[in-house]
């Protein structure tokens, strides 16, 4: 294997609270070990463009507390090409780039492994996603900060769903994940979580609407994951409209707000933690792996493991937000 020299870094995918300190981290590990260091531009979408250039320690001053990404994030359908994925590595040889650390979700990854695999490059991937549906860790970057958001809205929502005596369902984002629904329900007491995990999601609501915001209480807050398996806020609330028609239904739809804002001392230390990871990772010869973090440990899991959607929501969380809700 080459040694490794200098190395590119990149954010893809939806922007994530924390990917800027582990950009920053990233950064300074590696300029920490004698390595020079290229941001690239706008994911996969700047490696085809080459727009790369190098980073410095300065470079990532004052940005361990800004949310978003200054390497700014982009779809690529050029890179899901064979001609396109071989104009990035062509860009990324002539930057004298030798290995890449990429932040983002499954996509990024999945983007990854390809490219490591058929240009045999050694590549690190971060967990930056909010949606907290990567295996190999047990949460991911960004995820603590949207889980916050989320509480903070609702704790908000709860005010005017008292007053006004209302049944409130709220969407959370996730796509087929449940995790921010879940936990944001048992964090703000909501008084039931519908995610895609759950084969009881109708059985839910009924049982919600009979047995708790009939007899005892006069508002109620509902956590609704994206996912149109569940039928999203705007479908129960529809369905409570046909259903239930004595009850005052409202939707709130949380959206892109969940991945805005200052990340959290969680997800900075998180974020940091895994950066000086990846780093260390690519010392060690290792490629086509994850940094995760287990148990606190720091984990390495192979690219196909990452994505291997083992991961589930613990059954236990399910039934503590029902016992919870009385």
């Amino acid at each position: 294997m080459a040694t490794i020299k200098s190395i590119g870094i990149l954010t893809s995918g939806g922007d994530a609270p924390g990917m800027n300190a582990a950009i920053r981290a990233v950064t300074r590990a590696a300029r920490y070990n004698g390595w020079s260091v290229n941001g690239i531009m706008r994911g996969y979408k700047g490696l085809i463009t080459g727009e790369i250039e190098e980073f410095h320690s300065n470079s990532v001053s004052n940005i361990i507390q800004r949310g978003g990404t200054i390497l700014k994030t982009a779809r690529c359908d050029e890179f899901k090409s064979a001609e396109g994925r071989k104009t990035a590595y062509d860009n990324m040889k002539a930057a004298g780039i030798d290995a890449l650390v990429v932040i983002g979700g499954d996509g990024t990854i999945t983007g990854a492994q390809v490219f490591a695999e058929e240009f045999d490059v050694p590549v690190v991937a971060l967990p930056g996603t909010i949606d907290n549906d990567l295996s190999g860790t047990d949460t991911t970057i960004g995820y603590d900060t949207a889980l916050n958001t989320i509480v903070e809205a609702v704790d908000k929502l709860r005010d005017t769903a008292t007053s006004h005596e209302r049944l409130f369902f709220v969407e959370v984002m996730g796509r087929r994940a449940g995790y921010l629904a879940l936990n944001g329900a048992i964090a703000s007491g909501a008084e039931a979580a519908i995610i895609p995990e759950s084969q009881t999601g109708d059985d839910q609501l009924k049982t919600l609407i009979d047995n708790g915001f009939r007899k005892s209480k006069n508002s109620a807050i509902v956590l609704v994951a994206e996912d149109p398996s569940t039928g999203g806020a705007l479908g129960l609330a529809e369905r409570v409209e046909r259903e239930f028609p004595q009850y005052d239904a409202r939707v709130t739809i949380l959206g892109h707000l969940q991945r805005g804002g200052s990340p959290t001392a969680a997800d900075r230390i998180l974020a940091s933690r895994l950066g000086a990871a990846a780093v260390e990772a690519l010392k060690e010869g290792q490629r086509n792996v994850m940094v995760g973090l287990k148990n606190g440990d720091i984990v390495y899991t192979p690219f196909c493991q990452a994505l291997s959607k083992s991961k589930t929501v613990k059954q236990s969380n399910v039934e503590l937000v029902k016992m919870l809700s009385i």
